[in-house]
């Protein structure tokens, strides 16, 4: 028999929890669908026992298992539909964070949801309660949510973030799926090239020392690198990790930050796919908290310390310096040199027309389509690429091991005249 932890809500909506010994999950299941019940959730308890001073019998606590620790972009994404959907169906907002909370797949994240429904619980506002958690609710977050509670449309506004968190899952995917085969493709070379080096290649070298063989140029420098790998190797492996730590480090602060972004926005044709990345998680901010009614200075300032990109950064802090003195978007936009015509020209129409929020999502979602099809095409591009890259690494290796076999081969089939 196992041990589950179940939560259930009856016709009235009242909720049940309890902890039963049955024989599998489907038997629960269908005997609490059988009462009439709706099941919230069902998780299989692992048991720890617990000395009592007095009786000395075991007692037994549940404990969650969770599928991650972390906080993902989907626990966000699973947070905010749910709680949308509840509070939309008129469930109260304590009540929907209860059973939210049951739901949850992350460690970290489930230990956030009982705190902010324990402050909501004592009268504490839904951005209040959220904003004591920067590190998982944002700025971005907290605005929109105060920008909901204000004007009672938390349900419409959390529909608005749904949806936007879903665009960047999808957006972010597409991204890392058209880098991953290439760096793993890399990664299989770099693996084979590491094990001839310190496998094979010194096998090699016993049979040609063996044989008195005499080497081609080819042979002799790659036994040379492999020999050179091996008695070499943990001070080359040591000096790799080491100097991907300093770069981390570096990475980390401004000036780091400031020069990758430079180096990269160099970069031909990569430079401009990293300025539109940079350019869609602007516009598509900025969209959601104009559309949510948020004040455009305000919305400057939050997409300022959000953007995740300091030189986009800096452009939009000058931006918003310029709007306060009076002046439309569009300007300082056009004199910093960062956005091209095409936005700029979306945008002036969207501030003539009053459908500014509406230009900007357009904005993004052209962005969107423009990285999402480069990174199509890359990862069409770059297969073949990588597959000839290793097909000739390891070819050369092939033919610099056996070229002295071969040879030998010939000298020995050779018959005096």
């Amino acid at each position: 028999m196992a041990k589950f932890s179940y939560t259930i809500k009856d016709k009235s909506g009242k909720t049940y929890r309890n902890v039963v010994d049955m024989a599998n999950k489907n038997a629960l299941v269908e005997k609490l669908h059988k009462d009439g019940y709706f099941i919230v959730n069902i998780t299989e308890v692992v048991v720890a026992p617990i000395k009592k001073k007095q009786s000395g019998a075991a007692a037994f606590v549940p404990r969650r298992k969770f599928n991650h620790k972390s906080v993902k972009l989907q626990d966000l994404l699973s947070f905010s539909r749910q709680l949308a959907t509840m509070l939309e169906a008129g469930v109260p907002l304590i009540r929907s964070l209860t059973v939210i909370e049951t739901q949850v797949d992350s460690e970290v994240f489930f230990k956030i949801m009982q705190r902010i429904r324990e402050d909501v619980e004592q009268g504490i506002s839904l951005s209040v309660a959220v904003a004591k958690h920067p590190k998982v609710f944002n700025q971005f977050w907290v605005s929109l949510l105060e920008v909901g509670e204000a004007s009672g449309t938390i349900p419409t506004i959390l529909h608005k973030l749904s949806f936007y968190l879903q665009q960047q899952a999808s957006f972010q995917s597409t991204i890392i799926s058209g880098i991953i085969y290439p760096a793993i493709l890399f990664v299989v070379a770099c693996g084979a090239i590491v094990f001839f080096a310190l496998f094979v290649g010194p096998k090699f070298e016993e049979i040609f020392t063996s044989m008195n063989a005499q080497l081609p140029w080819i042979t002799t420098q790659l036994l040379m690198i492999f020999k050179f790998f091996r008695n070499k190797f943990f001070w080359v492996l040591g000096g790799f990790i080491v100097a991907i730590m300093l770069f981390k480090n570096y990475a980390r602060t401004y000036h780091g930050k400031m020069a990758i972004e430079k180096f990269l926005f160099g970069l031909p044709t990569v430079g401009e796919v990293f300025q539109q990345i940079i350019l869609e998680r602007f516009a598509s901010q900025m969209s959601i908290l104009i559309d949510s009614g948020v004040p455009i200075l305000y919305a400057l300032d939050i997409t300022e310390r959000l953007v995740d990109n300091n030189t986009c950064a800096l452009v939009v802090n000058q931006i918003k310096e310029s709007v306060k003195q009076g002046e439309l978007l569009v300007s300082p936009m056009e004199r910093s040199g960062f956005f091209p015509s095409m936005c700029i020209q979306m945008i002036m129409v969207g501030e003539e027309t009053g459908e500014l929020s509406k230009m900007l999502k357009h904005v993004a979602a052209y962005y969107q389509d423009s990285v999402e099809t480069f990174m199509k095409r890359f990862a069409t591009i770059i297969e073949p690429f990588m597959l000839v890259f290793m097909g000739g690494v390891i070819g050369i290796i092939i033919v610099a091991m056996f070229l002295p076999m071969f040879n030998i081969a010939q000298l020995g089939g050779a018959s005096p005249n």
